[in-house]
């Protein structure tokens, strides 16, 4: 008999430790789904939500980004986001957000990710909101009617698919719509984690002539080289001092400086770092600052004298998980992503939470 309870990770109070609890699994909702999580990923919004850096309701299970097999179709038609059918035992991803179409960012400005009302598996889908079972850290997760669910191409490990579960989609909306990489551009990246290194993968499949990682610690950025990402790798987490890194960077541009970077560090010091950085007329696009972690000195003098396009970008939407998929085959074809990995049964979700947050890990993902 198939079994009507499954195990979820619940954040109960924020800066508390985590609980694995039990629940029953509702009957799959009227175009919607219940799937059998097989895997959710550790991001690092994860450690933010947990110490409450975020206004979220709670408790809640966590959990935004995740893979797995549809046990469970609710009436009516199921296609996913291609508009291929879906059918129980397919594999899956999906997207983290719905938005609701009516505020002025959907009806308006064509900006779904900025979106008023969106809702968030594992973000701010309260348990007492219902349904209980709404993220990825589980056995099992409830899709509502709306989801966008894309079906994962055959032969694709797991594991290399959640790799950038989050940032891929993240850095797809970044390059496609914010700021594209154009053929033979030379391309910086701040930030050595499942962000940058997105970014400094996707910038290599859109043809940079070169892409320079600058981040940390040596560990990160041997991992990154180790799965062909990236090619160049500084480490200015563990220098002794950075400006001599940035110099490191500069040079490895040509002495001009890159024609594009784009920053995933998350810190803000890193701004004003990344800031120096462009060549004159060229641009900065900034992804890493998603939480607010504090104010930082920058120098505006850099903006206008390099002539700099400033570009901030924020989230995705389905439509970019979509061409995260679809880019699967060509990524695991150029790419070790799978080596980023670290997997972590669902009940040692405390020690993949600490690896991610001492940096001891590239990607932590719970397996169920």
């Amino acid at each position: 008999m198939t079994p009507r309870t499954g195990r979820a990770v619940v954040l109960e109070k924020f800066n508390s430790p985590l609980a694995l609890r039990q629940f029953e699994i509702p009957p799959a909702p009227d175009g919607g789904m219940i799937v059998a999580c097989g895997y959710g990923g550790v991001c690092g919004t994860d450690l933010h939500l947990r110490q409450g850096h975020l206004d979220i309701p709670v408790p809640l299970v966590l959990g935004h980004e995740g893979l797995g097999t549809v046990r469970e179709l609710g009436a009516g038609t199921h296609r996913d986001a291609t508009g291929a059918p879906l059918a129980t035992g397919d594999t899956v991803m999906w997207a983290s957000s719905i938005a609701r179409g009516v505020c002025p960012p959907c009806r308006l400005h064509r900006e779904p990710t900025l979106c008023e009302q969106r809702r968030t598996y594992g973000v701010n889908r309260a348990l007492d909101s219902g349904p209980e079972l709404s993220g990825a850290w589980a056995d099992h997760i409830v899709l509502q009617p709306g989801t966008a669910v894309i079906k994962v191409p055959e032969g694709i490990d797991p594991l290399a698919a959640m790799s950038l579960a989050c940032a891929g989609p993240t850095v797809a909306h970044a390059l496609y719509e914010r700021r594209p990489v154009r053929l033979g551009e030379t391309v910086v990246v701040q930030g050595s984690g499942p962000v940058g290194l997105a970014a400094a993968a996707f910038a290599q499949l859109a043809g940079a002539a070169k892409v320079v990682v600058v981040g940390g610690p040596a560990s990160r950025l041997e991992r990154a080289a180790a799965a062909g990402i990236g090619d160049v790798h500084l480490d200015i987490a563990g220098a002794a001092d950075p400006a001599d890194v940035l110099r490191q960077v500069k040079d490895a541009t040509g002495g001009n400086g890159a024609d594009l970077v784009i920053e995933c560090a998350g810190i803000p010091a890193a701004v004003g770092q990344g800031l120096s950085l462009p060549r004159r007329g060229g641009s900065y696009l900034i992804i890493g600052q998603y939480t607010d972690a504090g104010d930082t000195l920058i120098n505006p003098h850099q903006i206008v004298h390099r002539q700099l396009d400033v570009i901030g970008s924020w989230a995705f939407t389905g439509a970019h998980l979509v061409e995260y998929v679809r880019l699967l085959p060509a990524l695991t074809a150029r790419f070790d992503l799978a080596s980023l990995v670290t997997p972590f049964p669902l009940e040692r979700h405390a020690d993949a939470l600490g690896a991610v947050a001492d940096g001891s890990v590239m990607k932590a993902v719970l397996t169920s």
